[in-house]
């Protein structure tokens, strides 16, 4: 995921059922435990589930059979922070913690199991899937713990571009398939249509949403700043590619051109007046609409709303994505390889009877049979073998790729966010890849209206509008924004500061007049370096080089 996501609020309370041993701290020693008993493991998870299926489906009541776990799960809708942060204070922790961003607090509390000899003694799959990659699991220098077992997917191919710049097919089809490389390119579609359309369907056209609820204004609202003046996704942060210094990325002189632009767009009336006030319900219900003409967001962020919008059999009204740039001197850098990411991911509490039977739980989901089922379902109902090969029927895929709820209904691909999996192009035994996701299948998978405008553009993928792979130097350091900060630390603190300053700040400066922009954009940064910004970046920087150290050792 490149893509960046970062932190906020959660509340849960979870219980642990069917522990059959003491807590303990050596969680190794635990063997007389009865693997064969049905046991539950409650699950925290810091980012929202909304096909999560309560292990009710065909696929998780096979899970369930294979690994005699059932998960007790909830899930925030706002990113963690403050349910970690009690979590901690209480000492009192659910079997199995997602934190995405937040694993230093736990750590720091001593929260989470090493799980280094549990992984030795009792996950041959997972020394599997991440083969070369283990040693990017370890902690930090000081501290080669294994707490988090990173998912993101291992030896990714990626086929599809994950944010940028959306636009809706008919915008492009209705003026001719022009140019959208630029923020000007991107403005002009916006305009020209809707002054031809000024209602759809009875409803105000909306040239540009933007979405600002609580954490997500970093995912819509500021990280495609850095994108559209080539900087990669790293969170907060700009990394300087030879020296390693972060510098906050707001400060950089492109980006306060990128928000001018923003700022010309709310004076054309151009911006969706509400961007800064809806919530993400109303934000993806508007999208659901087909009355917002161009987003600029993340594909996981508005998947489910485009969905619905194919769902309801409105093509036309669907977002292409495009590499949009501030000028054509820049280069949309969505594509540039980070390399294995460790850090974000899931871990074991100190508070779980039972680490041996989570370990083996999770280490199912990353063998071959858990891994086909999280991709292609259960053979004989979801697919066929024919002739050694996985098949997947007209009608299956049909249903793939139209209905909603599929995921919830089917449990295919609810838990593949639990475990390591798995990229794109990765084969299995049998020579096949273990996803259904390859180039063929993403073609046969677009719509009618998809594919027409992808051929105007000479074009079969959305990624072949973007710069490729080989523009770009991999970065040593992964992404940045996967770099635990040391919970209650100076820096956490500061960045905590700027980041407040930050929502407070970047909306005033997009509504304001402007003649205004200047005086509001001085204030802002000021208000930063008041804050403590410049030491918070000499701070960054040195994680950041810590980390190069780290990894350069794997």
């Amino acid at each position: 995921m490149q893509d960046l996501i970062k932190k906020s609020l959660f509340t849960l309370s979870v219980i642990s059922v069917g522990g059959l041993m003491a807590c303990s701290n050596d969680p190794v020693s635990m063997e007389d435990e009865d693997p064969d008993a049905e046991i539950t493991l409650s699950l925290f998870g810091a980012d929202m589930h909304s096909q999560w299926d309560n292990m009710q489906s065909p696929v998780s009541e096979v899970v369930k059979e294979e690994t005699g776990v059932t998960i007790n799960a909830e899930f925030d809708v706002n990113g963690g922070d403050q349910k970690i942060s009690l979590m901690a204070a209480s000492g009192d922790y659910p079997d199995l913690i997602m934190p995405k961003g937040n694993a230093s607090t736990l750590v720091d509390s001593g929260a989470l199991l090493d799980l280094t000899d549990l992984i030795d003694e009792h996950a041959p799959n997972l020394k599997a899937i991440y083969g070369d990659y283990f040693d990017r699991l370890k902690w930090s220098n000081e501290d080669e713990a294994i707490y988090i077992l990173a998912t993101p997917p291992v030896d990714q191919t990626y086929w599809q571009p994950a944010t940028g710049f959306m636009l809706q097919h008919d915008v492009v089809q209705e003026l001719g398939y022009p140019d959208i490389r630029t923020v000007d390119d991107f403005e002009e579609a916006i305009r020209s249509y809707k002054e031809l359309y000024p209602t759809i369907d009875g409803q105000p056209t909306i040239g540009l949403s933007l979405l600002a609820d609580d954490w997500r204004i970093l995912i819509s609202t500021t990280d495609p700043a850095a994108f559209a003046t080539g900087s990669t996704g790293d969170g907060e942060f700009y990394v300087n590619p030879d020296t390693y210094e972060a510098q906050l990325h707001y400060r950089r002189s492109e980006e306060k051109e990128y928000f001018r632009w923003l700022n010309h767009m709310n004076d054309e009336g151009l911006l969706d007046p509400e961007s800064f006030v809806q919530k993400y319900d109303q934000y993806l219900a508007k999208i659901s609409s087909g009355r917002i003409l161009g987003l600029i967001d993340s594909d996981w962020q508005v998947g489910e709303a485009q969905r619905a919008l194919r769902e309801a059999g409105m093509q036309e009204r669907m977002h292409g994505m495009y590499p949009v740039t501030l000028n054509e001197d820049f280069k949309h850098p969505n594509f540039q390889e980070t390399g294995y990411l460790g850090g974000w991911g899931i871990g074991i509490s100190v508070d779980c009877e039972n680490p041996v039977r989570a370990i083996k739980f999770l280490d199912f989901l990353a063998s071959d049979e858990g891994q086909i089922l999280q991709n292609w379902g259960i053979e004989g109902e979801h697919y066929t073998i024919e002739d050694g090969k996985r098949v997947i029927s007209e009608e299956e895929m049909a249903e793939r790729d139209n209905n909603a709820n599929y995921q919830k209904e089917t449990g295919i691909g609810v838990m593949k966010g639990f475990a390591p999996a798995y990229g794109d192009g990765v084969e299995d035994s049998t020579g096949q890849t273990f996803t259904i996701a390859s180039p063929e299948q993403i073609k046969e998978s677009y719509t009618d209206a998809e594919k027409d405008v992808l051929a105007a553009y000479d074009a079969e993928l959305w990624k072949d509008l973007y710069p490729q792979e080989d523009e770009f130097t991999p970065k040593p350091w992964g992404a940045a924004y996967n770099i635990s900060v040391p919970s209650g630390s100076n820096l956490e603190l500061i960045l905590q500061r700027c980041l407040d300053i930050t929502k407070r700040k970047v909306p005033e400066a997009i509504l304001a007049n402007p003649d205004d922009f200047d005086r509001v954009w001085d204030e802002f940064m000021s208000e930063l370096e008041s804050a403590g910004v410049d030491e918070a970046e000499k701070e960054y920087t040195e994680l950041i080089k810590n980390r190069v150290e780290l990894w350069g050792r794997s």
